[in-house]
């Protein structure tokens, strides 16, 4: 169990997810998680509201599955499987959050940042449907999230994918140190 609860080495997860893409790539699959949510709706009747959901979605529904395992799998992983203790972040990770007026103290998630508390403030719930509606938008106009496009797409070795990844460190990259100071 010692080994379980343990984050595992990057050859190990890489390589179980190789061979995961490998599979599905002899299935004629494709994986990604944002397509997902088309399907889902195209399964519950958003057709009739938007042509955009007019597409054969019975034949994506086996990834619905990989949405619910990933769930389910979070859920165990988090609850029986994780280690309770908080890892160590450096001392300029430490300085850095305090300026920015967030506790080290508080775990993974941050109370300044996950907890009803912050919900009830109107800059974060702006925060949240702007960053939400830019996302949507974002792997919508990328045909793809960062997991079907770093994942899935370069796999395949899709040139568009290896452009969008790219653009999603970026993208990331300028968020954090040039637009997240100026948002806290």
């Amino acid at each position: 169990m010692e080994i379980i609860y343990q984050p595992w080495p990057w050859y190990v997860s890489g390589f179980l997810i190789a061979c995961i893409m490998l599979v599905l790539l002899l299935m004629g699959k494709k994986f990604g998680m944002s397509s997902n949510l088309r399907t889902f709706c195209a399964a519950c009747g958003a057709g009739k509201a938007s042509s955009f959901f007019n597409f054969d979605w019975k034949s994506d529904k086996w990834n619905l599955l990989v949405v619910l395992g990933a769930m389910l799998g979070g859920f165990v992983a988090s609850h029986y499987l994780s280690n309770p203790e908080i890892p160590e972040i450096s001392e300029a990770t430490k300085v850095a959050l305090t300026q920015l007026n967030i506790s080290t103290e508080n775990g993974y998630l941050p109370v300044e940042l996950f907890s009803i508390e912050a919900l009830s403030d109107i800059k974060t719930i702006l925060i949240l449907v702007v960053g939400g509606l830019l996302i949507g938008f974002g792997a919508r106009y990328a045909g793809g999230c960062t997991s079907g496009h770093a994942i899935s797409g370069l796999s395949n070795l899709q040139l568009p994918s290896l452009i969008a990844v790219i653009g999603f460190f970026i993208g990331g990259l300028v968020m954090v140190h040039l637009l997240f100071p100026f948002i806290f």
